[in-house]
C-alpha cells in the first residue's frame, strides 16, 4: 500500500485528508490507514456478561449473533458504545462500574427459540445476507454412524435424522422460511456445507451427493431452483424414464459423475496425438484408474459466479474427516448452464496453485460483500501476505506436499474471515498461529498477542490478551480462545474457554 499520509500523528492525518486527495479507487485503503491510530488499546477483563456462546459480528457491523448454552435459542445484540461523563479529565479517571457490564456495550434486541427439543443449533453455522439483513442458521438432530443403507445414499457417510435451515430477519427475529433435509448428512461445521453468492445458496448433501441450489427471495422465501447430482438437467430424469429399455436391470452412474469421467477420458485421449499409442495411454491413465474415479464423491462446493461452481472431489474417508491434506482430491469447474466440466485439476497441481497464488480473491469474491469485506488481506492483493506465503513455500521440504496443504483450503469457506482492518497485513503484523482473520478457535498463550505497526516495525500499536488480568491459571488445563472483531469499530471480544471452568470474556476497545 502506498503511504498517503506524511505523519503518524492523528491530527496531522486529519489535516492531510482535508488537503490531499487519494488516487482513484484507493479511497478506502487510504481511510483504513487511520486505524494505525485508532486501536482497541483498553481492556476490560472478565466482563459481567450472559452465559451465551457468542458467534460473530455481521459484516456490516449491525449485529452480534449469539446462541444459548443449551443450543436452543438465538440471541441477537446491537453494538452500542460505552458513554459516561465526568467533571474532570476523563482519561485520569477509572471507568465507572457500569462499564464492567456487557449491556453497556451491547443492547439485546431479542431472544427466540430456534431448535426443538431433540434438535440443536449448530453454533458454527451462520451466513449473513447483508442486502436484506437476513441470517441463515442451521439446527440438527444427533449424528448417527450406524445408518441403514438407503437407495442413492453413499456407504460410509453418516446420517442425521433431520437438518433444518432457518432464514431469520435479524432486525426483529422473525423466521421467514425454513428448509429441512431428512436422513441426510450436510457438513455444518464452520458453514462448510453451504455457500452464499448474491441471492444464491448452494447446500451440499454428502450422503446423497446432491448440490441443492436455492434462491433467497427479497420476500424471505427459500426457493429451490436446481439440483445437481444424479441428474444435471431438469428433464434428465424424464428423458431416462421415457427411453428406458425393457428388461434392462443395470443402473446409471450419477449425471455429475458421468460428466467427470467424460472430461477425464477426453483429456486423456487428447494428450497423445498418435492414434496407435492412444489405446495404451488410455489403458494406463484412464481404465487402470477407472474404479478410483467412479468412487470419487463430492466433498465441498462453492460459487465462482452465478453460472460456475468450483467442486472438490475425493474419497469417502476424506469427505467426512477433519484433515484432508494428504488425501488425493480433484477440483472441477462446473458450468451449471451447459452442465459441462470446464476444467479439472489434481490437488497437487502446480497450475492450480499458481492460480491460487495470483487470483485468490476470485475464489471468495461476492458482489454483495460489504465495503469492509472487499478489503480482506490476501496474498493476491497484499505484498506482505505474498511475501509470507513465498517464505513458507521456500522453507517447505516438499513442494508437492506444500501445494496439497494450500489446496486443502479450497473451495473457500463462505464468510470465514473477519473484515476488521486490524487484520490488514499492510497495516499490522501479528503471530498468525495465535490470531488471524480466519474464524477458528486458537490455543491460548500466557502472553498478550502483539499487533505491530508495519510502517514502524519496532512500535507495538496494541495488545490483545484473552483470559484473566492476573494471568494466574492452571497451565495443565487445556485452554482455547476465540476472537470476535467488529468490522470497523476499534472493538473486539476475546473469549477463553477452559475445561470445567467458567468462560472468560474480555472486551477490548478504544477508550
Amino acid at each position: 500500500m502506498v503511504r498517503f499520509f506524511r505523519s503518524g500523528n492523528l491530527a496531522s492525518r486529519v489535516f492531510d485528508r482535508q488537503l490531499l486527495s487519494p488516487r482513484p479507487g484507493a479511497a478506502v485503503n487510504t481511510i483504513r490507514q487511520f486505524y494505525e491510530n485508532l486501536v482497541p488499546s483498553y481492556t476490560i477483563y472478565d466482563i459481567d456478561c450472559p452465559d451465551y456462546s457468542f458467534r460473530k459480528f455481521t459484516d456490516d457491523g449491525q449485529y452480534l449473533v449469539a446462541f444459548s448454552r443449551n443450543h436452543q435459542d438465538l440471541i441477537v445484540y446491537r453494538p452500542i458504545w460505552l458513554t459516561y461523563s465526568c467533571n474532570e479529565d476523563c482519561d485520569s479517571h477509572d471507568l465507572p462500574a457500569k462499564s464492567k457490564k456487557f449491556d453497556s456495550f451491547f443492547k439485546q434486541l431479542y431472544s427466540i427459540p430456534l431448535a426443538s427439543s431433540n434438535e440443536y443449533i449448530c453454533k458454527d453455522f451462520f451466513l449473513y445476507i447483508e442486502c436484506n439483513q437476513f441470517g441463515l442458521f442451521a439446527t440438527s438432530t444427533a449424528q448417527s454412524n450406524d445408518s441403514t443403507a438407503t437407495e442413492g445414499a453413499i456407504h460410509g457417510v453418516p446420517s442425521i435424522e433431520k437438518i433444518t435451515f432457518y432464514l431469520v430477519r435479524l432486525e426483529d427475529g422473525v423466521i421467514l422460511d425454513e428448509k429441512a433435509f431428512c436422513n441426510d448428512f450436510i457438513n455444518l461445521a464452520h458453514s462448510i456445507g453451504a455457500y452464499l453468492y448474491e441471492d444464491l445458496l448452494c447446500i451440499v448433501s454428502l450422503r446423497y451427493q446432491t448440490v441443492h441450489i436455492l434462491q433467497i427471495r427479497d420476500s424471505g422465501n427459500l426457493v429451490e431452483v436446481r439440483r445437481i447430482g444424479a441428474f444435471c438437467r431438469e428433464d434428465d430424469e424424464l428423458f431416462l424414464h421415457s427411453h428406458a429399455q425393457t428388461g434392462y436391470g443395470g443402473s446409471f452412474l450419477p449425471g455429475i459423475k458421468q460428466r467427470l469421467l467424460s472430461y477425464i477420458f477426453r483429456k486423456t485421449w487428447n494428450e497423445v496425438p498418435d492414434q496407435t499409442l492412444r489405446v495404451q495411454h488410455l489403458k494406463k491413465k484412464f481404465y487402470f484408474h477407472f474404479q478410483d474415479y467412479v468412487d470419487l464423491i463430492i466433498w465441498k462446493v462453492q460459487f465462482l459466479d452465478r453460472h460456475h461452481l468450483f467442486i472438490k472431489f475425493g474419497s469417502v474417508d476424506g469427505g467426512v474427516s477433519r484433515s484432508t491434506d494428504q488425501n488425493l482430491a480433484f477440483f472441477a469447474v462446473y458450468n451449471m448452464e451447459t452442465t459441462d466440466i470446464v476444467s479439472l485439476y489434481e490437488n497437487s497441481s502446480e497450475e492450480l496453485y499458481s492460480l491460487f497464488e495470483q487470483f485468490y480473491d476470485h475464489f471468495h469474491a461476492n458482489p454483495q460483500d460489504s465495503s469492509h469485506g472487499k478489503f480482506i488481506s490476501s496474498h493476491s492483493n497484499d505484498v506482505h501476505a505474498l511475501d509470507q506465503l513465498r517464505t513458507i513455500k521456500n522453507k517447505a521440504s516438499s513442494s508437492s506436499q506444500f501445494v496439497k496443504k494450500m489446496m486443502a483450503s479450497l473451495p473457500y469457506t463462505c464468510q470465514s474471515q473477519s473484515p476488521s482492518p486490524y487484520f490488514d497485513l499492510s497495516l499490522f503484523r501479528y503471530d498468525e498461529k495465535l490470531i488471524s482473520a480466519i474464524d477458528r478457535h486458537r490455543h491460548c498463550t500466557e502472553h498478550p498477542i502483539k499487533f505491530i505497526s508495519v510502517r514502524q516495525p519496532n512500535v507495538v500499536k496494541f495488545k490483545i490478551k484473552p483470559g484473566s488480568d492476573s494471568g494466574a491459571s492452571d497451565s495443565r488445563a487445556k485452554r482455547i480462545s476465540s476472537f470476535l472483531f467488529h468490522p470497523f469499530f476499534p472493538l473486539a471480544l476475546s473469549i477463553q474457554q477452559t475445561y470445567m471452568q467458567p468462560t472468560v470474556v474480555n472486551i477490548h476497545f478504544r477508550r
